[in-house]
């Protein structure tokens, strides 16, 4: 991500600051602001002279907390005015809308946060509709050719995948986008995970590793015997992995959905 940020975003912003003194920014789903900042610091390298006023949509108090420290341990952010929002995304547009809002945003982005939603498509709709004319829209999360994507696809609802969580790649957004005929540009984003020690009883570091893959605490203590084998399978399998010198090695890849306005 960090890599995509550095290498290709500061290409994907050159179109939104263009003769602007101040830019609009929406982070939903800031979390604890370190990725936020990365894209701020690109957008400074880019722009040395504008200011940037970002609204922060967080529903967790505590990232708020880790964001603001974040923020303040930082002596070069004086040119930002941040927006504090503990509130969801659907939370952040009613209020919106209530407020009859008229204010465009130069670049809003979504990372690893709309698996967090009840309807994805209609959030990215919403927010997409708040975009300046030359605006851009950056969301990211797993990508439909990852191992997630597999294992989600194929076990997801034997997991109990919760409420809280879908499980959504960028294969489905890009089949909304495209059913709906809204342009997008997409970057995979290369990335792999050891998940090696997943194999090994009595791994301490491998239980956790299973926990995460699978979101269930304690997977291999509760979970069905049959369910476990079958998941432990597919984890090796080439759908999901690599086994590389002895290693098996997790297709984490994600992708960059980066979206204009709507027309």
């Amino acid at each position: 991500m960090r890599d995509f940020i550095h290498s290709t975003l500061p290409d994907i912003l050159a179109s939104v600051g263009d003769g602007k003194a101040k830019l609009n920014v929406i982070g939903v789903g800031s979390g604890a602001g370190e990725i936020d900042l990365e894209m701020f610091s690109q957008l400074r390298q880019k722009y040395p002279s504008i200011t940037v006023d970002t609204h922060v949509v967080e529903p967790s108090s505590q990232q708020i907390h880790n964001y603001k420290v974040l923020v303040s341990k930082r002596k070069d952010l004086d040119y930002i005015k941040f927006t504090w929002n503990k509130v969801t995304a659907s939370e952040f547009e009613q209020q919106w809308k209530e407020n009859k809002m008229s204010k465009k945003a130069d670049f809003i982005h979504m990372i690893q946060m709309l698996y967090y939603v009840k309807d994805p498509d209609a959030t990215i709709s919403f927010f997409q509709s708040l975009l300046h004319k030359t605006g851009k829209l950056l969301i990211i999360l797993v990508s439909g050719t990852s191992g997630w994507a597999k294992l989600w696809g194929t076990y997801g609802s034997q997991l109990g995948i919760s409420d809280i969580t879908q499980c959504v790649t960028t294969a489905h957004i890009k089949s909304l986008l495209d059913s709906k005929a809204v342009g997008y540009h997409s970057y995979e984003l290369p990335s792999q995970m050891d998940i090696s020690e997943c194999f090994v009883e009595g791994s301490e570091e491998g239980e956790l590793l299973l926990d995460f893959l699978t979101e269930v605490q304690n997977f291999r203590q509760t979970a069905p015997a049959e369910l476990k084998a079958v998941v432990l399978e597919l984890l090796r399998h080439p759908d999901c992995s690599v086994e590389t010198e002895g290693r098996v090695i997790f297709n984490n890849n994600l992708e960059a959905l980066v979206l204009d306005p709507l027309p």
